[in-house]
């Protein structure tokens, strides 16, 4: 008889919940709660850009409908009983972190807090923290710097410490009122398994070591007085804090019997140690050496894994080279974009070029497909929410060069795609520049299923085939695959990867004649690239406006 395995995938605008098949990978039944709160899911405020956060009993309600609905569907299969569900994994967002108060209770749902958005989780594209990134890439470098060695060479205002240290600064109440701080990606299999108390509650290798400065090496979190540094409150948060974290091998604790009558669940079942969504997403596409799985949505992450015996050099501007935070047994390493998905729909839904009714995705996809590599004219930055690799920086933002009174919407749609693409390109030559070979791209996520646009531009802008995974679903089948690790369904991930994953039969392949002239127009992405974002760039741009008219007009005239 079948088994299977659950796996939870929260996302930045909802939760889904995937029942799978744990010796074949298929798709018994899944459903999706989009959240209540805010935006979308994601609580704004207009008076401050950066900020982004979530109401943490949206987690909990998504938790309860998404796999109640995902069961309710995978009861149509002939034969599936709940009890032949073994283990529940869980992938979130992050870093997210929450604040909790001295039992594990979220602030956000106390009545003195409960209007206050400090007392929320702190998405991550929350970006408030990005003076406090800087002070503490600042302390890092004169102090400490191997803690900077290990996670690209910046701290980012999206990750954990920046976001604790703008909290003390702007909400001192809030802050004073945290027992301690929690990844999402932590407190959702805690709140499983009743392990929420700050004594009991596991940390998960994937977050603290990408995003929080954990690493064996230093044994564990940033020391106490590195943190006093920063201000001496930091201690404090610090003191909260294990030494040791696990991996997704791991189980945290079993079902509740409390959750397990709310979900419709056996008790007792394992629950595996939580990771960040595209980190189990590459586990959902197959990830292994040679391989990078791009998970492409309102931003990109981009991942690689290496054997632990194998020997890397620290590599500036990744968010992280983490012992055992994607697979056990090989370092993780990890990049990605800031905005993709999003840039698109900033675009559609916020520009609204044509109006509401002819400025779709699809109309504008129809139309970006019939211009040629260059036509245009155009050429963007993809930095509208800043550049998460290899620059490291919050502060910087989008550009659009190369504008007439004859620039189509269309034009702007495709230049604002390839935009993404030459970002993408940058990540790709940064990794190979200091040794990680790339043999494979593997792609997931709902635009590289949905917009054949984008992955054949992809495939052009990089210059190599681009394979799609076969599973719409990876992040949540990733996080099943960890439920059915930890439950003991699979003796190993590179056994459940041989069951569970593949990718499909289509391809898409470089086309050579737009990779010439994309090759042209990523030197030039090159050049504003370094310009605006480093400090090492040349200012002299005189001739790349002109640069960009040749060639548009050799695309537009068939000249090569």
């Amino acid at each position: 008889m079948s088994k299977y395995a659950i796996g939870l995938d929260y996302g930045t605008n909802s939760v889904r919940a995937l029942v799978a098949d744990i010796s074949t990978g298929r798709e018994a039944g899944s459903h999706v709660w989009p959240y209540k709160h805010g935006d979308h899911g994601v609580i704004l405020d207009p008076r401050q850009p950066d900020l982004a956060r979530q109401h943490p009993r949206d987690y909990l309600q998504g938790l309860e409908q998404s796999v109640r609905g995902a069961l309710a569907q995978a009861k149509k299969t002939r034969g599936f009983s709940a009890a032949d569900v073994i283990g529940i994994g869980v992938d979130t967002t992050g870093s997210t972190p929450l604040p909790v108060d001295a039992q594990g209770e979220p602030l956000a749902f106390s009545k003195k807090f409960r209007k206050n958005p400090a007392a929320l989780a702190w998405l991550w594209k929350d970006h408030t923290g990005h003076a406090e990134a800087a002070e503490i890439t600042a302390q890092a470098k004169q102090h400490k710097p191997e803690y900077l060695a290990k996670c690209g060479g910046t701290y980012s205002a999206e990750w954990f410490w920046s976001k604790i240290l703008h909290c003390k600064k702007e909400a001192p109440a809030v802050f004073a009122a945290a027992g301690t701080w929690v990844e999402i990606a932590d407190w959702i299999p805690a709140v499983l398994t009743g392990t929420t108390h700050p004594r009991q509650l596991r940390r998960g290798i994937c977050a603290a070591g990408h995003k929080a400065m954990f690493h064996p090496a230093w044994g564990g979190y940033p020391a106490a007085d590195f943190l006093r540094r920063l201000d001496p409150a930091l201690a404090r948060v610090r003191q909260s804090l294990p030494d040791t974290a696990c991996s997704i091998a791991d189980a945290v604790g079993r079902l509740t019997p409390a959750w397990a009558r709310r979900l419709g669940l056996p008790a007792g079942l394992p629950v595996a140690a939580g990771a960040f969504d595209a980190h189990l997403g590459s586990v959902g596409a197959g990830i292994e050496p040679g391989v990078l799985v791009k998970t492409i949505g309102t931003s990109t992450c981009d991942l690689a894994v290496a054997p632990l015996s194998q020997s890397l050099p620290d590599i500036p501007g990744l968010c992280g080279i983490v012992p055992e935070s994607v697979l056990p047994g090989y370092y993780g390493l990890e990049a990605g974009q800031s905005a993709v998905g999003d840039i698109f729909n900033w675009f559609v839904n916020r520009i609204q070029p044509g109006g509401p009714s002819r400025g779709s995705h699809a109309t504008l996809t129809r139309a970006a497909e019939k211009l040629r590599p260059g036509a245009s004219g155009l050429l963007a930055l993809d930095w509208h929410n800043g550049n998460r690799t290899i620059l490291v920086d919050q502060r910087l933002t989008g550009l659009l060069l190369g504008l007439t009174l004859q620039t189509t919407p269309a034009e702007i749609y495709r230049a604002l795609i390839e935009a993404t693409a030459f970002g993408a390109r940058v990540i790709v030559e940064r990794l190979e520049q200091y040794g990680v070979q790339i043999e494979r791209v593997v792609n997931c996520g709902g635009i590289s299923v949905k917009n054949p646009l984008v992955m054949q531009i992809y495939a052009d802008v990089l210059n190599r085939p681009l394979e799609i995974s076969r599973s719409t679903q990876t992040c949540a089948l990733g996080a099943a695959m960890a439920g059915a690790v930890a439950a003991g369904g699979h003796a190993t991930f590179a056994q459940a990867a041989r069951a569970m994953t593949g990718v499909l039969a289509k391809r898409f392949r470089t086309n050579a004649r737009s990779a010439v002239v994309y090759a042209r127009l990523y030197a030039l992405y090159q050049r504003l690239h370094d310009t605006l974002g480093t400090r090492t760039g040349s200012g002299n741009q005189f001739t790349l406006m002109k640069d960009l008219l040749n060639i548009r007009d050799e695309a537009l005239h068939g000249r090569r």
